[in-house]
């Protein structure tokens, strides 16, 4: 297998200046989406009274984007344009969902929020991987890891800043508190359709290359279901093993974050507002742990930091089940955002370096977020039922099963890569 190499290196200043622009548009998204799913529930509470119903029509985004990431990167990565490929689609994406966005608290029946709702998360969902394909499309495969370091910082930034819209607005001007996100997704779009060409991009370039070194009559571009069984279909299975991981993971982490208050209030004896805030130290952690640990998978190699990580994510919930003390959980979690934080940054950015083509990452970017997107639905219910067999006082252990089941994973992926590349070296050296 042949990994993506998008033609020359672009400057160190140039990649900065893209990494910075990625990593606005990210946060521009994810402020939006934080927002939403912190204050659309209590707007569909006014209109239904039904907890579980509530649940699932806040889980339609998720469902959406399984099934509209992969296409929309699939289909940016067969657009040609003077502008490039992704960026059409962001300079008319991202202002439709920031309008649709604000207009969301001024619905006024369940009919109207629930159209608005599905209309936001059908356009968001659209020009996702599009924003986040833009990095590998211009940073070369060796950086890739400290630039998605970057993007992954300011997408937890959003977090912060969710909360302090929804404490300063939230109350007194409710309205007025959606439109701030959606007047950040407006100035990253402005700036993004006027300072990025990414028909400039390395990746671009080769594509476009490789498309004109086509025999005549060749079809241009790649369908999506050829992008998947090609992946299906590789006896080397590195990149399903990728997916896969990042499924089982991605399972994991969401399991240990969104049961974790009703594992304060159950084992620890917390109230729910204290339960609620024992992972906020661990933001905290993460974003102090991500460019550093960047630096070091890009001098040790992926593969190994995103085992060494889940390992002391697994040691760190195991610890915290044999001392249930609140100030051992908060610390356990602060190092399992450290293990975590290793393997979020080089996830994407593995399974990018293993795209066969630079044709290919719109839809390699749609692939992985549906891994941890699936992950991140089964995950937490997997553990649950886990729960309900053993109880609340091992749920920290059930949800490193799924870390465990991941390591070995990637230490798979590890074996196959190292045989390849020794292979590899192996008929170098006889030609």
């Amino acid at each position: 297998m042949t990994t993506a190499d998008t033609g020359v290196p672009i400057k160190g200043h140039r990649g900065r200046r893209i990494t910075f622009f990625v990593a606005l548009a990210v946060f521009a998204q994810e402020s939006t989406w934080n927002f939403y799913e912190a204050q659309v529930p209590p707007l569909l509470a006014q209109h239904v009274a039904n907890a579980a119903l509530i649940g699932l029509m806040m889980g339609m985004d998720n469902a959406l984007g399984v099934f509209i990431q992969p296409w929309m990167g699939n289909r940016s990565d067969n657009t040609r344009t003077r502008w490039g490929r992704r960026i059409p689609y962001l300079a008319v994406g991202m202002p439709l969902a920031a309008v649709l966005f604000a207009t969301i608290p001024l619905a006024s029946s369940l009919p109207a929020l629930v159209v608005l709702m599905f209309s936001y998360a059908l356009v968001a969902n659209s020009f996702k991987p599009i924003g986040e394909a833009l990095l590998p499309d211009f940073i070369r495969p060796a950086r890739r890891s400290r630039a998605n370091a970057a993007v992954k910082i300011a997408s937890s930034l959003t977090v912060i800043v969710s909360a302090l819209i929804s404490v300063l607005l939230v109350d007194s001007h409710p309205e007025l508190a959606f439109s701030v996100p959606s007047a950040l997704m407006l100035v990253a779009a402005a700036v993004l359709v006027l300072r990025v060409r990414d028909s400039t991009s390395p990746a671009y370039q080769a594509a476009v290359a490789e498309e004109r070194q086509a025999p005549p009559g060749a079809r241009s571009g790649t369908r999506l279901r050829e992008v998947v069984l090609d992946i299906l279909r590789d006896r080397d299975r590195s990149r399903l093993l990728v997916i896969l991981a990042v499924l089982l993971f991605g399972g994991a982490w969401a399991a240990s974050r969104s049961l974790m208050t009703n594992y304060g209030m159950e084992v620890l004896g917390l109230s729910r507002g204290s339960a609620g805030g024992l992972t906020l130290p661990s933001g905290v952690a993460f974003l102090l742990a991500a460019y550093p640990l960047a630096l070091l998978s890009e001098r040790l190699g992926r593969l190994r930091v995103m085992a060494a990580g889940m390992a002391l994510l697994v040691v760190a919930l195991t610890a915290a089940t044999a001392v249930q003390t609140a100030a051992v959980t908060v610390a356990a979690l602060c190092v399992t955002a450290v293990g975590g934080a290793a393997f979020v940054i080089n996830g994407a950015v593995v399974l990018w370096n293993l795209a066969p083509s630079s044709k290919v990452l719109g839809a390699y970017t749609g692939l992985y977020t549906v891994g941890w997107a699936t992950g991140g639905s089964l995950g937490p219910a997997a553990v649950g039922a886990m729960v309900d067999l053993n109880g609340w006082r091992f749920m920290l252990v059930d949800a490193a099963l799924l870390a465990v089941l991941a390591i070995v994973v990637v230490l798979r992926i590890d074996v196959i890569q190292r045989r390849a590349a020794a292979q590899r070296r192996t008929v170098s050296e006889r030609t």
